[in-house]
Parts: structure tokens; C-alpha cells; sequence
């Protein structure tokens, strides 16, 4: 029986996390999907080079070092032609895994449709529109505008399955109010699925939405008062582009304390351990 693998991504570690939390957790999901029975497989670009699988020593490297930028997929050629070290976003995760043969991949939530701005919207939604790698997270970023983000997955041909739910979890929270495309309730279900949808010659990637467990989620209220005001600090910032994500992730990580964190690291748990379940059952 091939061994079951699973991607996972590294701006986590070099751009979403403190030193020392960050190292600590890369390692940590690393042992949760051996876990759960499937090898991990963390992503990044070493040197210019595409790695599924980085040591520990290099992912020590990307937590502490500042020389590893953010990659999205328009960056991958200037990343290989000057040799640098590179974090993978969902995106490129995404490409990385692909050209391993790696068809499923673990993240906390996805890139979209920004606030305000349709023109705004994360490379993550063309990836899953072209790259065939099934992706297990809890729903979009809830800073994003998630009623067009879900509109750009159907107009994108992209499936989004409800992993136990008929509502695409917000990250931060369990429910958004947006349906999902179908729901499933084991593992094998969310398999074959995905079996089907390749075995059609679908070339798209596929969405297996999973809320953060119950214990661990923010309360509404408080994660809309916090994306509110994040939002506004970084318009009155001129924070834009690709910083506008992180920037206001830190803000709400700032403003709510340990919620927004613990909410976080449980739904990245949570989703590593879901993917691996799913990649056992396609091996």
C-alpha cells in the first residue's frame, strides 16, 4: 500500500507565527498527521528549489530567519533564478504538492476575496481553479469578504464539501450562514469525492471545509468587533497588498489575546489530523 502523505504549508512558520510558538508548532502538526497515520510533508522553496519535506533544521530556519520571503505563484520564477528561501502560501503549497505527486494538503484557512475591493483577490482561488490537490481548512479567513469568495469558488468550478456541516465555517467561528456544495461525515466519504471528481478528469482542486472544534472557537461577536477594527487600523495605515493579511491577522491576534490564537493552532490541529484520515483512506 503507498504511504498516505499530506502538505502542509510554511508561511505559517516564517510570516504567521512568533519565535519560538512557530517552530514549535510546525514540528507539532508534523507529529499530529504521523499521528493520524499519514507522513507530513512541509513545504517551501530551499536555495530556489521546490521541497516537499523539510528537515527540522530548515524549518528552524524559516521561523527564525529573515531572509525567507513570502512566496505567492507569480514570484516562483524570481525565487528559483536568484536561489532564495521561500515560504509557501496556500497557493504555492498547492503547486509544490502537485509537482510531488501529493494530492492532499492541510492548511488553516484560505486566501479570497478581500473587503471592499473585488479586485482584491488572493492567488489561492486561481490555484484551486488549476491545480488538482485536494485542500482541508476551516473555511476562508474571516477578514475576507466570504459571500464573494464563496461566489468565486462556484463561478471557478471549484466543489466545497462541509466536513460534518451544511455551512462553510468562518475561520474564527463555526458557521458563516454559505452552503456548502455537499456534505460528508467520514473520512471515506471525502475520498471518494475527490477519487470521482479525478477520475472524471476534473482539473480543478477541491475543498474540504472543517469548523474549528467547538471548544476552541471564538465567540462571533468578539471576532466581528476584532475584524472591524483591524480592518480600520489598517486603512487608516495604508496597509495594502500582500502585507494586508498579515497585518491583519497580527492586529486581531493583538486585540483578542490568546482567543484568536488558540482558535488558530486548534483548527490547524484539527485540520491536519482530518487530512491525514483522508489520506489513508485514498492510499
Amino acid at each position: 500500500m503507498p504511504q498516505p502523505l499530506i502538505a502542509l504549508e510554511s508561511t505559517v512558520i516564517a510570516h504567521g507565527l512568533p519565535w519560538p510558538k512557530n517552530y514549535e508548532t510546525a514540528l507539532h502538526l508534523e507529529d499530529v498527521a504521523r499521528a493520524a497515520g499519514a507522513e507530513p510533508r512541509t513545504c517551501g522553496f530551499w536555495q530556489g528549489e521546490p521541497v516537499a519535506g523539510l528537515t527540522p533544521e530548515q524549518i528552524a530556519h524559516f521561523a527564525q530567519g529573515g531572509d525567507v520571503i513570502k512566496a505567492s505563484l507569480r514570484d516562483l520564477g524570481i525565487v528559483a533564478a536568484r536561489g532564495l528561501h521561500a515560504a509557501t502560501t496556500v497557493a504555492t503549497t498547492m503547486w509544490v504538492a502537485h509537482r510531488h505527486g501529493i494530492e492532499v494538503f492541510a492548511t488553516g484557512g484560505l486566501g479570497g476575496v478581500h473587503r471592499g475591493n473585488d479586485y482584491d483577490e488572493s492567488a489561492d482561488l486561481t490555484a484551486l481553479a488549476t491545480i488538482p490537490v485536494l485542500v482541508v481548512c476551516a473555511g476562508a479567513k474571516a477578514i475576507l469578504d466570504l459571500p464573494r469568495t464563496r461566489e468565486r469558488l462556484e463561478t471557478l468550478g471549484v466543489p466545497v464539501i462541509g466536513y460534518g456541516v451544511d455551512e462553510i465555517p468562518a475561520f474564527y467561528t463555526r458557521s458563516s450562514g454559505l452552503p456548502v456544495d455537499a456534505r460528508c461525515d467520514t473520512p471515506a466519504e471525502a475520498a471518494a469525492i475527490w477519487q470521482a471528481h479525478r477520475r472524471l478528469g476534473l482539473r480543478t482542486g477541491m475543498l474540504v471545509t472543517v469548523p474549528v472544534p467547538e471548544a476552541d472557537a471564538m465567540d462571533e461577536a468578539l471576532a466581528d468587533e476584532a475584524i472591524a477594527k483591524a480592518l480600520a487600523a489598517a486603512d487608516e495605515a495604508g496597509v495594502k497588498g500582500k502585507e494586508i493579511t498579515p497585518f491583519l491577522l497580527s492586529y486581531i491576534a493583538d486585540y483578542t489575546g490568546e482567543v484568536s490564537l488558540r482558535a488558530n493552532l486548534a483548527l490547524l490541529e484539527n485540520n491536519v489530523r482530518l487530512a491525514a484520515a483522508i489520506a489513508r483512506e485514498m492510499a
